[in-house]
């Protein structure tokens, strides 16, 4: 996959940036536009280059920008928001963003330094950010083998990574490295420098269309301005990474409701009643209208918790903008364990959501022309990026013991 299929936005000032209102709006805008092709789309597995650029152009990416930095101002409420309305039309393009909004999470909750300047505008002017640290064939996750060697006054970056979601629709990139001393370093550089090669080859049962396959560096070069030393240990670091996996959540809510949307359609327009119904048409069978029920109230509970969720987040924002030191670490702790049990039970009523869908009809239920199963195959996708047993068993550590090691690592909770 070329870079070149990549259409950008071109410079923008601070002012041009949209409101929080025009955001919400914008994305309702894009997802109706998004909604149209999503089975054929997903069917036949078309990156949706041309989703990302309307997303460039609205300038989605800018939403978690304070104001004080020239940004809407968006909260985290919003930002979940913005990603369940995208994903109730198609759970890739939410996803995509996660490696964005994570870095932007950063830009809205620290000082502004020099090199953070130059990135605040870019995303005020529409780009995106992705990236990838993690590796295949290495004996255990987070072993990095990718070389960064001096190069008289600059770098060279040699490697493979994987799981680069967004990057095929991204401007900018962030990748981790070991140095020539084997310690651990980052680059973050432009995605369309000589030597990145962006590869088409994630092979997924879901989540197809998120461009989270490889990226090869052969010998980029890299300036010693686009170094970076940002750790997942840090207090914003650990909160980003409660986002990240509120993110994942909220892209698989998306495709909650989308599954309840498609049920509610295909009852309405195609399907019929069972050969012993009592009812003339599928939508006055006392059976279709329960399970009906049942996945809206699904959709309805997992969308609650996601909201609640965010909530919990915004507090920790919150907290930071205070910069008291007690409640920091108080909401950081409480944010990984509403994430956590956020996503341990809404794994499961999503799951359900998407399975009983095909209760609604017979055999044209399954057609590969309706593509239903994207969304049971998309859900279950997104909660296999991190084991949901270690994360209920952490929790239960926690509650039963008051273990808090892998609650505050900033990994995974």
């Amino acid at each position: 996959m070329s870079k070149t299929n990549i259409v950008t936005t071109g410079p923008a000032s601070p002012s041009e940036v949209p409101s929080r209102d025009e955001i919400l709006e914008r994305a309702k805008e894009i997802a109706d536009y998004a909604a149209k092709n999503a089975a054929l789309r997903e069917r036949e597995r078309v990156l949706p280059f041309d989703v990302f650029k309307l997303i460039k152009d609205a300038k989605l990416g800018t939403l978690r920008i304070p104001e004080a930095k020239g940004g809407p101002g968006g909260s985290i409420s919003d930002y979940i928001e913005v990603l369940m309305i995208l994903g109730e039309a198609d759970s890739n393009i939410p996803h995509a963003l996660r490696s964005h909004f994570n870095f932007t999470e950063h830009l809205a909750l620290t000082p502004v330094e020099l090199e953070d300047r130059r990135h605040l505008e870019n995303v005020l002017a529409g780009k995106l950010f992705a990236g990838a640290s993690t590796e295949q064939g290495t004996k255990r996750p987070g072993e990095i083998t990718t070389q960064l060697s001096t190069d008289g006054d600059r770098y060279r970056l040699n490697g493979r990574k994987w799981y680069a979601t967004g990057t095929a629709f991204a401007d900018f990139g962030t990748f981790s490295a070991v140095d020539e001393q084997g310690d651990p370093i980052g680059v973050l550089i432009p995605l369309d420098r000589e030597g990145i090669t962006i590869l088409d080859d994630w092979d997924s049962m879901g989540q197809r269309m998120t461009a989270s396959g490889g990226v090869r560096l052969d010998n980029v070069e890299v300036l010693p301005h686009e170094l970076t030393t940002r750790r997942l240990s840090s207090q914003v670091g650990r909160h980003s990474s409660a986002l990240r996996q509120l993110h994942l959540a909220a892209s698989a809510t998306g495709a909650v409701q989308g599954a309840v949307n498609d049920g509610i359609d295909y009852v309405l327009k195609q399907a019929r009643t069972t050969l012993h119904s009592s009812a003339e048409i599928a939508s006055q069978d006392p059976f279709v209208q329960k399970t009906v029920g049942e996945l809206s109230a699904g959709a309805f509970a997992v969308k609650t918790l996601i909201r609640e969720a965010a909530r919990t987040l915004d507090k920790t924002a919150a907290a930071f903008a205070a910069g008291d030191e007690e409640a920091i670490e108080a909401a950081l702790l409480e944010g990984s364990l509403a994430t956590a049990r956020t996503q341990i039970i809404a794994s499961q009523i999503s799951l359900n959501v998407a399975t009983s869908l095909f209760e609604l009809g017979g055999g044209s239920a399954t057609s590969a022309e309706r593509n239903f199963d994207r969304h049971w195959r998309n859900i279950r996708t997104v909660y296999n990026h991190n084991p949901l047993l270690h994360k209920a068993r952490v929790v239960g550590d926690y509650f039963l013991n008051g273990t808090t090691t892998h609650l505050r690592e900033g990994r995974v909770f």
